[in-house]
């Protein structure tokens, strides 16, 4: 543990995961006190000729920016990135498509893939730089009080912990939003996704595509040289099927059943899955609490825009709470968590209700899903549409 001599903090930070390490590392020049709350241990490195791991993320420009503002991105070595300059997607009979490149909007990539143990390790290195920063691991949150003046964290290891605000950053299962009990609208689609890394037989590319199925999405990902990770979504009973197929089974029913343009793969690396599910909470600030990443809202993965709607929650909190701190302010003021919430709710809720309307067009009944085939065609040919589509996807609208 890298703690300071007094527990009284002006932000402390609940989740030291990707978005949450990232405010606290964007917070490193505001001169606020800022406490980074863990349950798990800090990340370790990863050797540059270690296998792929199945977690990896869609960094849109946007993260990439930011990530580079806080010293981050450069520690993510080279060989382990992967850059996407085009992305396309189109339905299962090929009646409808839709096809992005970067250079229309002069850009020489729209972003990365990337696995998330090394962007946290990246992270990480650079909070422990950070002298305002104070790291507390193996231990969590078990109470919460808070009033007008400050707030109180009771962690598990004993410890309390005061500060102006705190952050719930700690996922999904979010404890702060528990315990400061803010609710949430939950939806479960019925799906799983399998994630499969595999060897191709084609070389690196720089296209991420989608094909839209009756039984949900099926997706390539690239990575770096003759690697890839298929996303495949599909039903709980399909997807534990597939899941449960040795390797050269696995192998003969991604050959059948995935597009020709995948071109073959010589092996399967590795394979899990996960329930898609959609949780959205009712506010993202209450009284000395705010909400950043999957504490505040789950989407449907489809679109990949998950971590980059986080890591935006951690940049706009970060401005404010610098802004704040600048004018001699508090950091838990309400006024300072209101202009966040609003700055923040209307692009996720236009996040969700975008991948919900992708889901409900592409897994619904045969007339609907013709009527989306015909809008994703519609759509290519609308260029300055693409145009405003691609912007807010890479994070390039103001919020």
């Amino acid at each position: 543990m890298n703690a300071s001599a007094s527990n009284n903090f002006d932000v402390i930070v609940v989740g030291g995961g990707m978005v949450g390490a990232t405010l606290a590392a964007a917070l490193g020049g505001s001169g606020l006190k800022t406490a980074v709350v863990e349950t798990g241990e800090q990340p370790t490195a990863v050797a540059v000729d270690a296998d792929f791991d199945l977690r990896i993320s869609s960094l849109n420009l946007a993260a990439v920016r930011l990530l580079s503002d806080i010293g981050a991105w450069p520690l993510i070595p080279e060989a382990r990135r992967c850059a996407f300059r085009r992305i396309e997607a189109w339905d299962e009979h090929d009646r409808g498509g839709i096809h992005f490149d970067a250079q229309e909007l002069d850009l020489p990539e729209f972003g990365y893939f990337v696995e998330n143990r090394l962007l946290s390790h990246a992270v990480w290195q650079r909070l422990e730089a950070l002298l305002n920063v104070s790291l507390f691991t193996a231990t969590g949150p078990v109470a919460l009080r808070t009033d007008s003046d400050q707030a109180e964290l009771e962690l598990s290891s004993g410890e309390a912990l005061t500060a102006g605000l705190v952050v719930g950053a700690d996922g999904a299962t979010s404890t702060i939003r528990d315990l400061a009990r803010i609710e949430t609208v939950d939806h479960d689609y019925q799906q799983r996704a399998l994630i499969i890394n595999v060897t191709t037989r084609l070389p690196q590319q720089d296209v991420s595509w989608q094909r839209f199925t009756a039984d949900g999405p099926q997706a390539m990902l690239p990575l770096p040289g003759h690697r890839a990770s298929l996303v495949w979504y599909g039903t709980p009973e399909q997807t534990r099927e597939l899941e449960q197929l040795d390797d050269a089974a696995l192998k003969e029913a991604i050959e059948r059943d995935f597009p020709p343009r995948l071109g073959g793969i010589d092996s399967v690396l590795g394979r899990g899955s996960f329930p898609i599910r959609r949780r959205h909470a009712r506010r993202y600030v209450t009284e000395r609490v705010a909400l950043v990443g999957d504490a505040a809202h789950v989407i449907h993965p489809l679109a990949g825009q998950g971590l980059n709607l986080g890591l935006q929650d951690a940049a706009t909190l970060a401005t404010e709470l610098t802004a704040a701190k600048a004018r001699g302010g508090d950091p838990g003021d309400r006024h300072v968590l209101s202009r966040y919430a609003r700055r923040r709710r209307p692009q996720v809720q236009a996040m969700i209700a975008a991948t919900e309307g992708f889901h409900r067009l592409f897994t619904g009944p045969a007339p609907l899903r013709l009527a989306g085939n015909v809008a994703l065609g519609l759509a290519d040919r609308l260029t300055l549409g693409k145009r405003l589509m691609m912007r807010i996807a890479l994070g390039l609208v103001p919020n």
